[in-house]
């Protein structure tokens, strides 16, 4: 677990501090201020290796930099490992070596750590298979270090030289559902059961049979019955429905891969489960955002049984926020917010750790401290909004002036039913009396 994260001269803000909490933590700001950047750091302290490094196709999760390079970069965290002692680390950026100081031999364990990418791309770490292993006493470096998956490895398997030769490491959604489902054992349930969580209790999404994309094509692919048709292949599925089907898959291999390392090992299961999700609402219809971190808490906790469970999500869906409302507990939970603020040299990020005020809409969440918009609607309809405003606060305004203002809200497509329209209705009228 990620109890701690302190950043001073690395990322977008001078510096940075986080206390997490061991459940659910929220993360939101506008676009370019380091929320992603926090997630891929949050991997680094819990994992000692970043995203790229591991994987160098990937086009994310690179290493962090000094924003000064005069200047001294530090990381401070804090993790919990899987025996529950709490491990204080700082590492500093060494500009020779272009890496991040860390102590000397075997690191933390915190569990298993899985890492869902904006793009699509997963990161796992496994505290069976990654862990540091001895041999006679030392350390012979022919460990995996992590698991990372451009968004194609996802779907067509991963390939990593593991003791200097290349290894199949993960056959891919396509090839593992395929077998999953023909066996029809245990991780077949597990699909059927994680997928149908993952898309919601309004949509009925399930496995359906193998199918052929064409007749040149000896792939047997997995299909899903979709609500609209049946068998519909799954490359052939929306963004939003691969997106739940890859996060499931690698939920499902990842619980199942760390089990049989376990048993290998003569190990117990890890007690511990982090994940970290950049934009959690991705590509997903509202209907599923709504229902997503209950699914994902939901869906770890049927998978890891007896372990707890510790989230971190970055996102910018005011119904995201919304469904987090009745869930939400300030003892386990937190919720982050980075805003652009003016201080001694300019604009620079700022991260709060906002007391989490329940909204009650989803409107209500894009005009609160998450999202800072004056109103719920277009861009059009605020400005129209805002200088009518302006007019109600004068005691003397032309009527040229709120005729113009009337006609900007009219285009806006203001109904006549919204509350402030009456308002500003009985002030025109008022008005055009007074001129007449």
């Amino acid at each position: 677990m990620l109890e701690y994260l302190k950043l001073k001269n690395v990322g977008p803000a001078p510096e940075l501090e986080m206390r997490f909490g061991p459940r659910l933590n929220l993360i939101t700001g506008d676009n370019g201020l380091g929320k992603s950047f926090l997630l891929d750091v949050a991997w680094w302290a819990l994992t000692r290796r970043w995203p790229q490094e591991v994987n160098a196709s990937l086009t994310s999760g690179f290493a962090a930099r000094p924003t000064n390079r005069r200047e001294q970069a530090t990381i401070d965290y804090r993790v919990t490992g899987k025996d529950g002692k709490r491990l204080d680390r700082s590492s500093r950026y060494q500009p020779r070596e272009e890496a991040w100081s860390l102590p000397p031999g075997r690191p933390h364990s915190p569990g298993l750590v899985l890492y869902a990418h904006a793009d699509g791309g997963f990161s796992v770490w496994d505290p069976a298979r990654n862990y540091w292993r001895t041999r006679a006493g030392a350390d012979p470096h022919d460990h995996v270090p992590a698991y990372v998956f451009s968004p194609s490895e996802v779907w067509n398997g991963l390939d990593m030289h593991v003791g200097g030769r290349p290894t199949r490491v993960c056959n891919g959604l396509l090839s593992d559902w395929a077998a999953w489902l023909r066996e029809r054992g245990v991780e077949a349930e597990w699909v059927r059961a994680v997928l149908g969580a993952l898309a919601g209790p309004d949509d009925a999404i399930e496995p359906g049979p193998m199918v052929r994309l064409s007749i040149n094509d000896a792939r047997d692919i997995p299909s899903l019955n979709m609500p609209y048709a049946d068998a519909v292949p799954i490359l052939y599925a929306s963004s939003g429905v691969r997106r739940v089907a890859a996060l499931a898959y690698m939920l499902i291999w990842s619980f199942r891969e760390h089990g049989i390392a376990a048993a290998q090992l003569g190990e117990e299961p890890t007690k511990q489960v982090v994940l970290l999700v950049d934009g959690v609402e991705s590509h997903l219809h509202p209907r599923w955002q709504r229902s997503i971190i209950d699914s994902l808490l939901a869906v770890a906790d049927r998978l890891h049984a007896g372990a707890s469970t510790q989230l971190l999500t970055a996102t910018h869906s005011p119904l995201v926020l919304a469904s987090a409302e009745p869930r939400f507990d300030a003892e386990q939970d937190a919720w982050f917010d980075i805003d652009l603020e003016r201080d001694g040299s300019g604009m620079a990020p700022r991260l709060r750790h906002r007391t989490f005020v329940r909204q009650g809409t989803a409107s209500n969440w894009l005009t609160s401290e998450a999202f800072d918009l004056k109103q719920p609607r277009s861009r059009q309809a605020e400005a129209a909004i805002e200088a009518a405003k302006a007019l109600l606060m004068q005691t003397e305004v032309p009527l040229d002036q709120a005729r113009g203002v009337d006609a900007d809200l009219r285009r806006a497509c203001l109904p006549d039913t919204e509350p402030f329209m009456g308002r500003w209705a009985c002030f025109l009228e008022e008005l055009e009396a007074r001129s007449a």
